[in-house]
């Protein structure tokens, strides 16, 4: 039995590895999606819409690119958010609203492979000195994590 609850702690955290988000040090939280770019972004679209969510904008990177001839792999941003969340945020500091209304990006790889992109709320707080609305933080960061698992979930 001693031989074995290293092994199971190794291969638990092999697993994890492969399934828990990453975050880079750049406060980027990159979660695996099995649907197509297009699929990700409208499953995240509609369950935001249906939380009350307000949508500002969508935008097709690739589209773009290719009214000017450019070359690029599927790759859509959502820009999304709450001014119940966000107007508190930024009566402590204003500067965090060049990184609201939060934002997710999906994004096919080299490989095929379709990602979801999001800032971490944390990281955010971190970088424009956010100390005093720790509850919103947290509400925004497990909302994102929730949101993002539904749209990246096979469908």
């Amino acid at each position: 039995m001693t031989k074995i609850a290293p092994l199971l702690f190794i291969t638990g955290i092999f697993i994890l590895g492969f399934t828990a988000p990453a975050m880079a040090g750049n406060g980027v939280v990159t979660v695996k999606s099995s649907n197509s770019v297009k699929k990700t972004i409208d499953i995240l679209e509609s369950t935001l819409k249906k939380k009350g969510i307000g949508i500002i904008a969508r935008l097709d990177h690739r589209a773009n690119g290719a009214r000017v001839n450019e070359d690029l792999r599927p790759t859509t941003i959502l820009v999304f958010g709450n001014p119940r969340l966000g107007t508190p945020l930024m009566r402590e500091n204003q500067t965090i609203g060049i990184d609201l209304p939060m934002k997710a990006l999906a994004w096919e790889d080299e490989k095929g492979d379709v990602w979801l992109s999001y800032n971490d709320p944390a990281y955010l707080a971190k970088r424009h000195n956010i100390k005093n609305n720790d509850p919103i933080i947290k509400k925004m960061s497990g909302a994102l994590a929730k949101f993002t698992a539904i749209a990246t979930a096979p469908q």
